[in-house]
């Protein structure tokens, strides 16, 4: 097999410029569970923002405000440990994915993906019309059909780019602020239209013009997956033993003896290349362009049909299934990915059970030392710093000391409330009699209640005189 393809990558011609892509229309029967794979995709994508779950926005990153909701659990900077873990797990199991079955998630999961062949394609094929067609249009002069047609999709690729920054907007300030701003209208929030019509050009640029280089040249996965895969991996693969047999392809000519002539059932017809949204062909093996999208192996499997010939010349494959006839086997290296996967989501859900929907830090006021007072008491001053995490008010809040005989003396008033999703904070002394410390500086543990309520305990150090001990 020649490897000059290897050499450069297929959207660049021999003069260097861009070579335009013009897949055929995809259809057959993984095609079909791709799109409604995508139409369940786009429709989480576009709700997630604005379904609420006990108050809480069901996904949202808003990292200008530091808040952030993932199914809808809230997080604060205060569980940025969380949101770690979250991550970690999110990459391993990209990995593990990987190794067990390539870049499937490019092919079927990627948001990148899913609007381009599933949206703004389809708007291309609706319009410009198929392969061919696209093809003569481009070629075409500037006429009067050519200009409406030009047009009429850039206006939607761009309506549609709109749409799209106003979700992912959505997923960054909040889906009620959102709401708010549109019924406000554009001039009242100028610093907002603003960033909103840079992701608009930005998504226009990416699915009208830079297109399958988002996958070729701009996202890393795609050469991850060169370190990830090896000879058990699953990926869309040709059967070049099935498919060059002895003397190789050969054009299909009726009532021809292919078997006895020695040529394999690749029949040399180039629809797996012309599908290809990457441009590439498939039959020079596993490349970085590939994103495992199927639509080589509906095209491939037509074709098989049409002269006769069994399926599955272009599968889901590995490359010891084709050269050894292996069976899929769950490697050592897969099990090792299982293995770190599953502690990390045992981790995070533990976390998560065991998360306080209040946190609390108390800490010595700096530069302060302790206070002697009547009755061999010692003083010490703190402050207090208190987040609810929930979207509800919490009332009615006091603090107690759990480990040691003493009194809490608030600076203001005794018991306040912390409003919804909103912090307080505070100043208040600890008082406890020398006889009942330990030590120069003792640990105390403190419960801050609502009510009779314990919602969360903290600890803190208490200074005492070393001369007492």
């Amino acid at each position: 097999m020649e490897e000059n393809f290897r050499d450069s990558i297929g959207t660049i011609s021999e003069e260097g410029k861009r070579a335009w892509v013009y897949p055929k229309k995809p259809k057959g029967r993984f095609f079909e569970y791709r799109k409604y794979v995508s139409y369940v995709l786009l429709l989480f994508l576009v709700a997630s923002p604005f379904i609420k779950i006990k108050g809480n926005q069901f996904l949202m990153f808003n990292i200008l405000e530091r808040r952030f909701n993932i199914f809808g659990f809230p997080f604060w900077p205060q569980d940025f440990h969380l949101v770690v873990i979250s991550m970690l797990a999110g990459v391993i199991f990209i990995a593990l994915f990987t190794v067990a079955y390539g870049r499937i998630f490019c092919g079927w999961v990627c948001p990148q993906t899913i609007f381009m062949e599933m949206v703004f394609r389809r708007v291309e094929y609706w319009i410009d019309g198929d392969r061919g067609a696209q093809m003569r249009l481009d070629r075409s002069p500037w006429n009067g059909k050519k200009i409406r047609k030009r047009v009429l999709k850039w206006t939607i690729f761009f309506i549609i780019s709109f749409l799209i920054a106003n979700v992912f907007l959505a997923y960054l300030i909040g889906s009620d602020k959102l709401i708010r701003y549109v019924f406000d209208g554009p001039s009242a929030h100028m610093g907002t239209i603003i960033p909103l019509l840079i992701f608009t050009a930005v998504f226009y640029f990416v699915f009208a013009w830079f297109r399958e280089q988002v996958c070729i040249i701009a996202c890393p996965y795609g050469r991850l997956q060169g370190v990830l895969l090896d000879n058990k991996s699953i990926v869309v693969a040709y059967d070049h033993k099935r498919g060059e047999a002895e003397n190789g392809r050969k054009k299909f000519r009726k009532n021809e003896d292919r078997d006895a002539l020695g040529h394999g059932d690749c029949i040399d017809c180039f629809q797996c290349v012309n599908v290809c949204p990457t441009g590439i062909d498939i039959r020079n093996g596993t490349q970085l362009e590939c994103v495992n999208c199927t639509a080589c192996i509906d095209e491939c499997d037509h074709i098989m049909e049409s002269i006769q010939k069994p399926k599955g010349l272009i599968r889901y494959a590995s490359e010891d299934e084709i050269n050894k006839k292996s069976k899929f086997k769950f490697t050592a290296r897969m099990k090792g990915y299982t293995a770190v996967l599953t502690i990390l989501i045992g981790i995070l859900i533990g976390m998560l059970f065991l998360r306080s929907e209040l946190e609390a830090n108390i800490f010595r006021l700096p530069g302060q030392l302790y206070e002697r007072k009547e009755n061999n008491i010692i003083s010490n001053v703190y402050t207090y710093k208190l987040m609810n995490k929930t979207t509800k008010d919490i009332e009615d809040i006091s603090f107690r000391l759990l480990s040691h005989k003493g009194e809490i003396k608030m600076v203001s008033q005794d018991n306040f409330q912390i409003s919804a999703e909103e912090p307080a904070e505070g100043t208040l002394f600890i008082e406890i009699n020398n006889s009942e410390l330990t030590g120069d500086k003792d640990k105390l543990e403190i419960g801050i209640y609502s009510g009779e309520k314990l919602v969360e305990t903290t600890a803190t150090q208490f200074l005492a005189p070393r001369s007492y001990h």
